[in-house]
């Protein structure tokens, strides 16, 4: 699947997640969205990553934005990583990889030689009227969330 355009409308998703919910981009008209792909639950990069978006979420919400982490972990998995780090935004499941390819996140990798399929780190900001606006790929964790804060700020 191609990779979504900016400035164009976000590929719309229906996803489980925690909470026992369904989550709808239809459905979240009028608010911003921040959607991050991330590889897996309960690992370094990803806590941190999933701790610099909660520890940010009320200057989030002061802008309008919604926040979302997405991973192919199971919703069980989900609930544990958002209970254990205490994050207050909901984590969605997409274990066949529908959302990943619609945002065509899922890369080769490599880790001690070994080349895999997985998600390439990968975050999206998309405006009260569903037009994606900016995307980051290839993230380093380091100060992200608070880069993805003043995009979101500067929606109004």
């Amino acid at each position: 699947m191609p990779a979504p355009k900016l400035n164009n409308k976000a590929p719309i998703f229906k996803g489980e997640c925690t909470g026992n919910k369904t989550i709808n981009l239809s459905e979240l008209k009028g608010k911003n969205v921040v959607l991050y792909f991330y590889p897996k639950d309960s690992t370094p990069g990803c806590t941190t990553e999933g701790q610099d978006f909660r520890d940010l979420k009320g200057q989030f919400t002061r802008a309008n934005t919604i926040i979302f982490g997405l991973s192919r972990e199971s919703i069980k998995s989900h609930e544990n990583f958002k209970k254990k780090e205490k994050f207050n935004f909901d984590l969605i499941s997409d274990p066949d990889e529908k959302i990943c390819n619609q945002y065509d996140v899922i890369k080769e990798k490599s880790m001690y030689g070994k080349k895999y399929m997985g998600i390439e780190r990968s975050t999206f900001l998309i405006d009260a009227k569903g037009k994606l606006i900016e995307e980051w790929r290839k993230v380093k964790v380091t100060d992200h969330a608070k880069e993805v804060l003043e995009a979101a700020k500067k929606l109004g």
